[in-house]
């Protein structure tokens, strides 16, 4: 069980995954882990997810020491039946917001979580879907919004926690799950595994 001696193990390099968890009050330990994040010829969004969680999981069991629970996590944005991801360049984020806006979308996270007792075995797997509806965009704001580099390194081009807000009209579901990790559903599934006691959890004196 998670507690301040058996940290929660986030398998994430994404600064917004940790800043979520950080925000729940959750003790941390983080590892970025390498992994292989290239779609397959012909690979759907939801077998994609599947795989890359399935790996990011296989990869943290190494770290797995001493903590109370694993969590990984991969985030998609999907347009139609293709999966976006991060823009190799600024070239590729202004196709990628120019494909995005005046249009309706959808952001998928996949999370897993297995016991520090067990790392091996998922416990919980999920994903979730929010619905992202971005307003018209002309060719100034795209060029501009692009040129600040901000969604350079996230799925879609665009951070709706950041400048990328300007663009995003409403949403339907999860907000953190667009930020990078549904944190509604993932404290769902801690709880549900007996992973995680008492929540919100008091403060540290």
């Amino acid at each position: 069980m998670i507690d301040e001696t058996h940290p929660l193990l986030l398998g994430s390099a994404s600064p917004r995954r940790r800043e979520i968890l950080g925000t729940l009050g959750l003790p941390l330990r983080v590892v970025s882990l390498d992994i292989d994040e290239r779609l397959l010829p012909g690979e759907k969004p939801g077998p994609y997810l599947e795989r890359i969680v399935a790996d990011k999981l296989a990869r943290a069991v190494p770290h797995a020491v001493g903590v109370g629970a694993v969590l990984v996590a991969d985030t998609s944005v999907i347009l139609g039946e293709r999966a976006l991801g991060k823009p190799a360049d600024d070239a590729e984020a202004r196709a990628m917001l120019t494909a995005l806006a005046g249009r309706e979308h959808e952001v998928w996270t996949r999370f897993a979580i297995a016991s520090g007792a067990e790392p091996t075995r998922p416990v919980h797997a999920e994903t979730v879907r929010t619905r992202v509806f971005f307003r018209a965009l002309d060719a100034d704001e795209i060029k501009a919004y692009a040129a600040t580099g901000e969604g350079l390194d996230k799925a879609g081009a665009y951070a709706i926690q950041g400048i990328g807000s300007f663009a995003v009209a409403r949403i339907e579901g999860s907000y953190s799950n667009v930020v990078g990790l549904p944190a509604c559903e993932v404290i769902a599934a801690l709880r549900g595994g007996g992973l995680l006691g008492r929540f919100p959890r008091p403060p540290v004196a």
